[in-house]
């Protein structure tokens, strides 16, 4: 996942439109946040573990003074969680200083990486983001065409801000995996993962950051070039499904709408015989909307979920451990006797699903009907999603009765894949599915395991 905001402008406190970006941001990444701004062309970064408003305070803020800024709020996939790996990463190339922040994953970036060492690049960081620094830290040609001679070179998925210079620049891979989209405030421009951080700071948005493409804002204003050429679209279908804020558009669609229109059609493809229909908060809640809409079963919010316990450093003890999921969900007494239905965008694993069904049985639910409002996730991801390896995944080797078994419930459904496309709006052809499909737009490695840790311990030179 990750968050990425970049803007520019002479007039604003860009480091604060920036702060805010990523807090409308902050549901893409909760390991780390950072911001990177330049001043007359001198770059200073500010990047610690931690949530966005924890990393950052007035006072940090105000001695991030500049006209150009980027930020990022970090999940990793290549990479651990530590400091060393958190961005804006800045880079002190040959050719240039560049602070980047990268949302994505590159599908294999040793060879690159392992070229960068070896002509003498120096790499402090394990994640892949740095191999894009570092490919535009030595390429002496001018920014716009040193970023296009480094796309043609990366595979996989990269939705980026950089500055250089002085100059904001922006720009996504050319299947448009992530997404990126271009937004203005008066006369300035701003970049960002989603709609939302462009509402929140007061930006209209412009359009969309096409697949391949390149766009850059200096002293002479927005510019933009087509760096490699697209040949199809492959934006992650995910993002629809859980990942994009409710209230983002994007592709052109609703997020929140799309997802109702999952759990409607979802109550068309697989009916139940309950009392109530209920969300597993927040990921649910839309689908259970539609669901409610579609089936005539009345919406209850049946669990009630504590939203600070998303990055606690405290280690319950083992008591607290074994009744691990009543650290996030506390089911009301309403449920008792009553037949649900439990609607989740997926599951992964299975072993969160597992202990809410056990627990609601606990409580005194009579029935426990799971809905999930997408096809089981039988592959991994290699393009920004920290997903299990394939034989982690609790799909990937169980039909859907014995995934019904797994989890305990009295039945379980999933959305069927033409529905969950049909939600979307969006046509087959210009869209990711491999974490349903195992259809990949790109190579991926032949073990299909995502080598998330390939490079910590490996010295840099």
């Amino acid at each position: 996942m990750c968050g990425v905001f970049g803007v520019r402008s002479r007039e604003r406190d860009v480091a604060r439109l920036t702060y805010f970006g990523l807090f409308a941001l902050q549901h893409r990444g909760q390991e780390s946040a950072g911001i990177a701004v330049s001043e007359g062309g001198r770059v200073t970064a500010l990047r610690e573990m931690g949530l966005v408003p924890q990393v950052f305070d007035e006072d940090k803020l105000a001695a991030l003074p500049g006209e150009v800024a980027i930020g990022h709020t970090r999940y990793s996939t290549t990479g651990g969680a530590h400091w060393s790996n958190a961005q804006p990463l800045v880079h002190h190339g040959a050719a240039r200083t560049v602070a980047l922040a990268h949302n994505g994953n590159l599908v294999d970036p040793t060879p690159l990486r392992d070229e960068l060492l070896a002509s003498g690049v120096r790499i402090a960081s394990t994640s892949d983001t740095e191999v894009i620094a570092g490919l535009l830290g030595r390429d002496p040609a001018p920014l716009p065409e040193a970023v296009a001679a480094s796309m043609q070179r990366l595979e996989g998925a990269y939705s980026t801000v950089a500055i250089a210079g002085g100059t904001l620049v922006a720009f996504r891979d050319p299947l448009g995996i992530r997404p990126l989209t271009l937004g203005r405030i008066g006369d300035d421009w701003v970049v960002a993962s989603e709609t939302c951080a462009l509402d929140l700071v007061g930006a209209d948005v412009v359009r969309d950051v096409l697949p391949g493409e390149v766009v850059w804002v200096d002293d002479d204003g927005c510019h933009s070039a087509q760096a490699v050429p697209r040949s199809r679209s492959a934006a992650c279908i995910f993002e629809h499904v859980y990942f994009a804020r409710p209230d983002s558009t994007l592709g052109g669609t609703g997020v929140h709408a799309a997802r109702v229109r999952m759990g409607q059609r979802l109550a068309e493809e697989a009916p139940a015989d309950a009392d109530l229909v209920m969300p597993i908060p927040d990921s649910g809640t839309p689908a259970a909307i539609g669901f409610a809409k579609g089936s005539g079963i009345p919406y209850e919010e049946g669990l009630i979920k504590n939203r600070y316990v998303g990055r606690t450093f405290i280690e319950p003890d083992q008591e607290l451990r074994r009744q691990g999921i009543r650290l996030k969900f506390n089911p009301l007494d309403e449920i008792a006797g009553k037949r649900l239905v439990i609607v989740d965008d997926s599951i992964v694993r299975g072993n969160t699903m597992r202990a809410l069904v056990q627990m609601l049985g606990d409580g005194g639910a009579a029935e426990v009907h799971v809905r999930i409002s997408s096809p089981p996730v039988v592959s991994p991801c290699f393009y920004g999603i920290d997903m299990a390896d394939q034989a982690e995944l609790a799909a990937a080797h169980r039909s859907v009765e014995e995934m019904r078994e797994h989890v305990g419930a009295t039945s379980l459904h999933y959305l069927s894949l033409d529905g969950m496309q049909w939600a979307t709006g969006i046509p087959e052809d210009d869209v990711c599915r491999a974490c349903f499909t195992r259809s990949y737009p790109t190579r991926v490695p032949s073990d299909r395991l995502a080598a998330k840790l390939r490079f910590e311990g490996v010295a840099s030179r």
